[in-house]
């Protein structure tokens, strides 16, 4: 990847200098290291709704007492994020991290190593507690490591491990875990922890916290930022009323077989991957516009499925868009946070962070409720009407910053703006 430092004692052009100069080969390690990490996260995170019935038969408890192990873990993000990421925010990137996948390790193991219910929530809800610090920081983090002209492209690799997790991760988990038990799935989770400790511990600098061009936001802007977090919040709030129940939705309304679920949802997830990589460059260029066009596509997306979500084809091109348009979103809102933070960036990162986990469970709290009144069919509805909502936040923000910046500051608005479209 091109933008990281020359190894030769030099610090490119646009990169404040730092107290060691890294090598090219290092700072690519240490990014493909970060992306491994969140593939462990997310999948960890997720596993458990393909092994439902696995683990509940063999804890006995119920379906819905399994269910709680991803609903507890979401929620747990969401209200821990910011102050967690502030308590830490003194301890430099390498050890916090290396720390952090540490905490992942254990916990992963002490989750299979006991036949108690109570026991694997505490822990699940630990490894819950790391990675709310892990996504505040690690991408920042990454975008440390290179020059802040292909700030998009390093966050699209990162986030490319995030959408693997749900594409391959997943799947694969819960094959390993039908075959050879649920323990046996997390344990090779934990083994892929451990090795991507070891990475970090090697390949990442040990610098002052709040050190390098990544640490505060490039064009600082409160009310920009908070426009972010709002818009973060209700569109994935919108989402999720539907893609919560969506196999309802597939089965019920679309007509798809149980089988065709399996192969929609990786179509999805490929066309995740493919936006999550395909849109690094063009964060790179325009910010704004790389959020206004996913979060409009997602708005359109979930209108249609109400519309004529009821035949085949089209619900199927609709998902491969909600695919396509999920995976550009998340690269566009991190750089977009890393752009217009109005602090120290891992503070406004947890906040987008929490929003994001916030309008996950809202999402699903909101179809839940939707479902047994309206049927599957009214519940893309909902959640258009939602992401509209962001659409004409996001849409605002502009008229917003004008009116929060004096007749004084007209030149620099003029600039700013020129940067941000």
């Amino acid at each position: 990847m091109s933008g990281v430092d020359d190894g030769a004692g030099r610090e490119p052009a646009g990169l404040p200098p730092g107290p060691a100069t890294r090598s090219a080969l290092a700072s690519v390690g240490a990014l493909v290291a970060l992306a491994v990490s969140a593939f462990a996260y997310v999948t960890t995170e997720n596993l458990p709704i393909g092994l439902l019935p696995v683990i509940a038969e063999d804890l006995r408890v119920s379906l819905s007492a399994v269910g709680l192990l991803v609903t507890g873990y979401g929620v747990t993000v969401a209200i821990v994020s910011v102050p967690l990421t502030h308590w830490t925010r003194q301890i430099p990137r390498r050890f916090l991290l290396s720390g952090l996948l540490a905490v992942f390790v254990v916990a992963t193991v002490v989750s299979v190593s006991t036949s108690s219910y109570a026991v694997l929530l505490a822990a699940r809800v630990v490894t819950a507690l790391s990675q709310a610090i892990f996504w505040s920081v690690a991408g920042i983090t990454a975008a440390g490591l290179f020059r802040p002209e292909v700030r998009g492209r390093v966050l699209s690799v990162l986030f490319a491990g995030s959408s693997l997790g749900i594409v391959a991760g997943v799947p694969a988990g819960t094959w390993l875990g039908q075959q050879s038990g649920w323990r046996a799935a997390f344990l090779a989770l934990s083994a892929l922890g451990a090795l991507t400790f070891v990475a970090v511990i090697a390949l990442l600098p040990t610098e002052p916290p709040g050190q390098g061009h990544a640490a505060t936001g490039t064009t600082p802007d409160t009310r920009r930022y908070w426009i972010v977090v709002v818009t973060t919040g209700l569109i994935i709030l919108g989402q999720f009323t539907w893609h919560t129940y969506i196999t309802t939705f597939l089965t019920d309304v679309s007509g798809f077989s149980a089988a065709a679920i399996s192969p929609l949802l990786l179509l999805s997830g490929v066309t995740g991957i493919v936006g999550t990589a395909g849109f690094g460059l063009f964060v790179d260029r325009a910010p704004r516009t790389a959020m206004v066009i996913p979060v409009t596509l997602l708005t359109v997306t979930l209108l249609g499925l109400y519309v004529v979500g009821t035949a085949r084809l089209p619900a199927a091109g609709l998902m491969a868009l909600s695919g396509f348009s999920m995976g550009a979103l998340v690269t566009a809102l991190q750089s977009r946070t890393l752009q217009v933070a109005p602090g120290r960036s891992e503070i406004a990162a947890a906040g987008t962070s929490a929003s994001f986990n916030v309008g996950i469970s809202g999402g699903a709290l909101i179809g839940g409720l939707l479902l047994p009144h309206t049927g599957p069919r009214a519940v893309p509805l909902a959640g258009a009407v939602i992401a509209a909502c962001a659409l004409v936040v996001l849409l605002c923000e502009p008229l917003v910053a004008r009116r929060a910046a004096g007749p004084e500051a007209h030149a620099v608005r003029s600039d700013a703006g020129a940067a941000l479209r």
